[in-house]
């Protein structure tokens, strides 16, 4: 797997599946097209001044976080996001709108001035503004982020060069069941081994053995968290794929008892199997019959941990390959200004930090929901604006 990320070895050094170690689709809503343009949204929009926080508290703003909007567009939705949320997705829409079109245009005049001697000046402007477009969109993708992670009223970790004093971590309160909330009791299965497996903690393990204190190097732990991010958007691909399998299993199946004759599952959609029908099904995970297989027969309930053992090394890399060149920025420029320095944003630091094993559980459940989020947002950034194939 070719990550291209700079806090990780590769792909098999990763504490990435334990031994070998969703809620559903998006949620974003589509656009709408009464909504203003984003200079009408704009002007009504206030910042409010308040005193800033002491620097390791979580504030009441969903935007203390680690990596800040640098973007136009990010900035106007950090501030739609914070003044009128209930706007947001529908700015999203918008500015990608813009964005999409403004790269366009540049390659369009690129094209029709190709052989003049206008040429190069337009195709140097046309990458320029790609690469303009890419940072914004980016920031727009972090923004959806923090939506989502919003909707479950938790806070991203502020960068830690604030948060550690005297070579010691603790982050709280650990919105632990806040963060598993969002993943089914399959995943979450799959999700406690991969804690246990990334820094010791076992599943039923006592408050004391919670809080009990550990030593870790910072740049280990930077890895650990990517890793976790990985990993979540792996989880998100892979379930979102099992439950699709077993929906169309079971339609099939369905098929076969309605027609007798022996009718070919391609040939449904002629008989009245809509699309639609098998979207809901994944909509509806909660309501899917397992078990079933092609074939007709009941089989055993397969576990999502068999289903992903069961990949073979093309499918596993389809599933945990980030999908775009926007997502891989994103995960290496969140993750530096997590643990960077604070100055220069670099981890190479052989810093060791003292830390409970609670707050490391909250690191790296907070890494698993970014990256199933990611996935979410990566989705639905480029069914509007076409991002890199990674």
């Amino acid at each position: 797997m070719d990550h291209s990320l700079s806090l990780h070895g590769p792909a098999k050094t990763l504490p990435f599946l334990p031994p070998p170690k969703p809620r559903g689709p998006r949620s974003f809503p589509p656009s709408n097209s009464n909504f203003g343009r984003r200079r009408l949204l704009r002007s009504g929009v206030v910042v409010q001044a308040r005193a800033g926080p002491s620097p390791c508290e979580f504030s009441s703003s969903p935007l203390n976080t680690p990596l800040e909007p640098n973007s136009p567009a990010g900035k106007f939705l950090s501030r739609v996001l914070q003044n009128q949320r209930q706007h947001f997705n529908l700015a999203v829409s918008d500015e990608l709108k813009l964005l999409a079109n403004d790269r366009d245009a540049a390659v369009a005049r690129m094209s029709l001035s190709s052989g003049s001697d206008e040429g190069p000046l337009h195709r140097r402007i046309a990458q320029l503004k790609e690469h303009e477009c890419q940072i914004a969109v980016e920031d727009v993708m972090y923004m959806l982020i923090l939506y989502k992670f919003s909707e479950i009223r938790v806070q991203l970790v502020p960068k830690l060069s604030r948060c550690i004093y005297n070579g010691r971590l603790e982050i709280w309160p650990s919105k632990d069941w806040e963060l598993e909330s969002i993943h089914e009791f399959e995943v979450l299965e799959m999700i406690r081994e991969h804690i246990s497996t990334v820094i010791g903690l076992r599943a039923n393990c006592s408050v004391t053995d919670s809080w009990a204190t550990t030593e870790i190097q910072r740049l280990h732990l930077g890895r650990v968290y990517v890793a976790s991010i990985l990993y979540g958007y792996f989880l998100k691909s892979a379930s979102l794929r099992y439950y699709l399998e077993e929906c169309l299993a079971s339609a099939h199946q369905d098929l076969h008892l309605t027609h007798r004759n022996s009718l070919q599952f391609p040939e449904a959609w002629s008989y009245g199997l809509k699309q639609n029908q098998v979207v809901g099904c994944v909509n509806n995970m909660q309501s899917i019959s397992l078990g079933r297989g092609t074939n007709g027969h009941e089989l055993k309930q397969e576990k999502l941990k068999c289903y992903v053992m069961g990949f073979d090394p093309e499918t596993l890399q389809r599933c945990a390959k980030l999908r775009s060149r926007e997502a891989v920025n994103l995960v290496e420029k969140h993750s530096c200004a997590l643990f960077g320095d604070g100055q220069t944003g670099l981890l190479d630091t052989d810093e060791v930090i003292l830390t409970s094993f609670s707050s490391l559980k909250r690191l790296v459940l907070e890494a698993i929901a970014f990256g199933s989020f990611l996935w979410d947002a990566e989705e639905y950034a480029d069914a509007v604006y076409k991002l890199k194939e990674n």
